[in-house]
């Protein structure tokens, strides 16, 4: 048996394990990960000042170098986010009545675990903590295969949580960590149908497409954020302008910045030489339509086709819209279905937007920054799903489930 078979049927057959736990059992567990972090932050640290310093060597980009950091304050942030999880309702075990039937039975739907999930993500060490506690909690094994980016850290924080996982008696392997980035292992991985239950992947553009294209296994995509901003002929310009600001400047390197900026024509005279002087302050790099391009001093114009970039640093696109219509028509375009925003005065151009932009997020007069589990009121999140099967937007613990049918009779048969 390869490694990695060995790995999966590993972790299936520790996943049947949490069916013995009980949700107190599991947030005790949780909430002593927690504990754990904290104790062991200076080990995570060093191994995660490996990965940096290979990042470095490497050459890797700002965006990239800035989510493989664990800095003191984000290692506090998973410790947390554990604390946070074990708060949260327990999907598990949860029923809905749906009645008695016609023929006399009695039928229910009961949430269950999907069983293992497998979590293929880049330079991200906090998603070993955090898809690692969201998998537990929702009764899941999950086998985490992170880039070689970050393959010291997500190591380090594994080896914590095995040590309270040894504690309570229960198997390492419910919370596996494949210990090599070989491509080829991956392959192999996709193909363990057997015993993987769901594949997310969770990353560039390049790997999702990998994953979409090999795997075997269902897969729910996370994919690139290009998120929009549509500035209405009816906004108040001061919070379309706190908006952009927020959304693009307040930490460049995730999935829910801003990448574009939308304008209806008929404020551009007065919005973008706003826009130009609090994009100038802030360092960000204009790329914009032709019509926009003459409100800046240093632009990049962009043909029409050349929209629909993640820039994922201090760069934006922007363009000039007729009206909402040419608004809807840009994010149908270049949008890549995660979260869209429009700054509107108007409570039909608002219902309009919302009701017709196709993403998993779609939001009024708030930043794009809210696009995030733990500021939905999820709690934590295991990525954003950008298809819509069987989740879209923000998946939490219960999307980390699905229903089974409880059937009850009295003799009952068919006839």
């Amino acid at each position: 048996m390869t490694l990695i078979t060995n790995l999966a049927k590993n972790a299936a057959s520790a996943a049947k394990k949490l069916a013995i736990l009980d949700t107190e059992q599991k947030n005790i567990i949780l909430n002593a990960m927690a504990c754990e972090i904290r104790a062991s932050k200076y080990e995570i640290q060093q191994a995660n000042e490996l990965d940096l310093q290979a990042a470095s060597e490497n050459n890797l980009s700002a965006a990239m170098i800035d989510r493989l950091t664990l800095s003191p304050a984000r290692i506090e942030d998973m410790a947390s986010g554990l604390e946070d999880v074990a708060q949260l309702p327990d999907p598990v075990g949860g029923k809905r009545i749906l009645g008695k039937q016609a023929s006399g039975i009695e039928v229910q739907k009961m949430r269950v675990p999907l069983g293992v999930i497998c979590m293929i993500y880049e330079a991200r060490p906090n998603v070993t903590a955090d898809a690692g506690a969201l998998c537990f909690k929702s009764g899941n094994g999950v086998i985490l295969r992170g880039g070689k980016e970050a393959l010291n850290s997500s190591l380090a924080i594994a080896q914590v949580m095995h040590k309270v996982l040894d504690e309570y008696g229960l198997p390492k392997e419910l919370i596996t960590v494949v210990p090599d980035p070989d491509r080829a292992l991956l392959l192999e991985l996709m193909a363990q149908k057997e015993y993987i239950d769901l594949v997310i992947p969770r990353g560039g553009e390049g790997l999702i497409e990998f994953v979409t294209t090999h795997s075997a296994i269902p897969v729910i995509q996370h994919f690139k954020g290009v998120c929009h901003l549509y500035v209405d002929k009816d906004a108040d310009l001061d919070m379309a302008i706190a908006l952009l600001l927020n959304g693009k400047t307040q930490r460049t390197g995730v999935c829910n910045a801003l990448e574009g900026l939308l304008v209806h024509q008929s404020i551009a005279r007065e919005f973008l030489p706003k826009v130009r002087d609090v994009l100038s302050q802030a360092g960000v790099q204009v790329h914009a339509c032709q019509s926009a391009s003459a409100y800046f001093s240093c632009v990049n114009t962009l043909a029409d086709d050349q929209f629909g970039q993640e820039y994922l640093g201090l760069e934006i696109a922007i363009r000039i819209v007729e009206d909402l219509t040419g608004a809807l028509a840009h994010i149908d375009q270049f949008g890549s279905h995660h979260t869209e925003v429009i700054c509107t005065d108007s409570p039909q151009a608002a219902l309009q937007f919302q009701t017709q932009v196709d993403a998993s997020v779609v939001m009024v007069n708030a930043s794009s920054r809210f696009s995030d589990g733990g500021q939905l009121g999820l709690g934590a999140e295991i990525g954003i799903a950008t298809t819509k099967l069987h989740a879209y937007g923000p998946m939490g613990l219960e999307s980390l489930t699905t229903e089974k049918y409880l059937v009850n009779g009295f003799g009952n048969i068919r006839t």
